[in-house]
């Protein structure tokens, strides 16, 4: 059943209908639906549109419908609706007779859709709360159990200095902790109801808009009925959150996809993640990984297309918002996705401990421990970096670490550095030295996890 119809003198084309359908996506939206029209049942009593006996008659029967959606969802694509606004419509005029088509009077599809939807993302909060805070956890875990691990730190994909995989580990728990906070920020903003603004004007009923938001769990009630009809900001807002944690995790995962290569040897990654080639019967591939980065793209194109989407609309409500649902929904299921198989990919993986202090001993980093030992030694720290630039194109000439090379070849680049430059070009030297908050000392590392424990508990 439309809810439109009076105006026109010919059906629709089944082509145009197909095309202009939305339930096929927004069947989502049923519980919120069926939730926003009971607590407008309630407000059209306080106005004297419905008596509380036609009230009761409507919410019971909408509770009838809310079980028999929750029982079964997909009942509803059977339908012809056009939208879940007029599935939900119909289906209450099936159950109540003419009573049903009361219940739409100073109400708008601007404004229940725009409900709905706000109801929808803060129903789905919680639980991407949860999937970021438990890869949080796991990656804390994760770091715990490897706190002893060196290895090396990159820059541009080169040996740079020694880290902690631990380290490594608790880095994504920041970038993750700012994803958490992005999408609190965001329910601040998403929690105001726009239900009582109509079409774009307001509603021609003095509904107390405020007794209304606090029914339905908003903070409260939108101050302008144009803006509220009209307002994307928090689907832009999510698309945002899930894109920018969605950077991290496919960062996340090109990290752990190199440190899987034969090439680095640090990590082996759980059969349970991986899968094998149909033809060379040797590969281990880090599928789970792959795809956690593919999928990034994806959620950032719901993102840029929503934009685009918007850019350019008028005041107030025009077709055009009906795509902010598919995108939206797509993109939340896929970064949903994503944080879960990312924790699933930490249990069970094992570090390489000696391939991985193998490659931290190599590549030369601790070179800037040199140029420290020197500025110690009162050398200038632009003269100290020379002087080690020409240390190490010595050591590479002989094929050595810097630690191997004797006193009589580093005195012939500064009579300053003496045999207690050793223990200061040793590994763990190296690591304890960063003790300032932040760094990769033991000490900063360990405090950094009980901070993050303390967080996350």
């Amino acid at each position: 059943m439309a809810l439109w119809g009076g105006r026109f003198t010919q059906a629709a084309d089944q082509r145009f209908k197909q095309f202009n359908d939305s339930l096929r996506f927004d069947y989502r939206l049923a519980e919120q639906d069926i939730i926003g029209s009971v607590a407008w049942s309630n407000a059209l009593v306080s106005v004297n549109v419905l008596t509380a006996d036609e009230q009761q008659q409507l919410e019971s029967a909408l509770r009838v419908l809310l079980e028999e959606v929750r029982a079964n969802p997909q009942q509803i694509l059977d339908s012809d609706a056009e939208d879940i606004h007029s599935w939900v419509e119909g289906k209450l005029i099936d159950k109540v007779g003419e009573l049903g088509k009361k219940l739409h009077t100073g109400r708008s599809r601007n404004d229940q859709v725009a409900t709905d939807l706000k109801l929808w993302c803060k129903a789905e909060l919680p639980g991407l709360l949860n999937a970021v805070r438990e890869l949080q956890k796991a990656l804390v875990a994760t770091a715990e159990a490897n706190k002893d691990v060196v290895m090396p730190g990159y820059t541009h994909l080169q040996r740079a200095q020694p880290i902690t995989f631990a380290h490594w580990c608790l880095a994504y728990v920041e970038m993750l902790a700012r994803d958490e906070s992005r999408l609190q920020d965001t329910l601040k903003r998403l929690d105001v109801s726009p239900l009582g603004c109509g079409a774009l004007a307001g509603t021609a009923y003095e509904i107390d808009r405020e007794q209304l938001a606090g029914r339905l769990g908003f903070a409260g009630a939108t101050r302008n009925s144009l803006d509220s009809v009209s307002d994307r900001d928090y689907v832009l807002e999510l698309l945002s959150d899930a894109s920018i944690s969605m950077i991290h995790l496919s960062r996340f995962a090109e990290d752990l996809i190199f440190f899987n290569s034969g090439e680095a040897g640090f990590i082996e990654l759980s059969d349970r993640v991986t899968s094998g080639s149909s033809l060379m019967p040797q590969k281990k591939n880090p599928d789970a990984l792959e795809l956690i980065r593919g999928k990034c793209g994806r959620v950032q194109g719901a993102f840029t297309g929503m934009m685009m989407t918007l850019k350019g609309l008028p005041l107030a409500y025009n077709k055009d918002m009906q795509e902010d649902k598919e995108g939206l929904f797509d993109a939340l299921d896929t970064w949903a996705d994503c944080l879960h198989m990312a924790t699933l990919v930490l249990d069970g993986i094992q570090l390489k401990r000696s391939r991985c202090q193998e490659a931290a001993e190599q590549g030369y980093a601790n070179a800037t421990e040199l140029a420290d030992y020197l500025v110690a030694k009162g050398v200038p720290f632009r003269e100290a970096h020379h002087i080690v630039g020409e240390v190490v194109v010595a050591a590479l000439k002989q094929g050595v670490a810097l630690e191997t090379l004797n006193l009589t070849t580093f005195q012939a680049f500064s009579p300053v550095i003496a045999e207690d430059v050793y223990p200061y070009l040793a590994l763990q030297s190296c690591l304890d030295k960063r003790n300032a908050k932040g760094g990769v000392s033991p000490y900063q590392v360990a405090q950094a996890i009980t901070e993050a424990r303390h967080r996350l508990r």
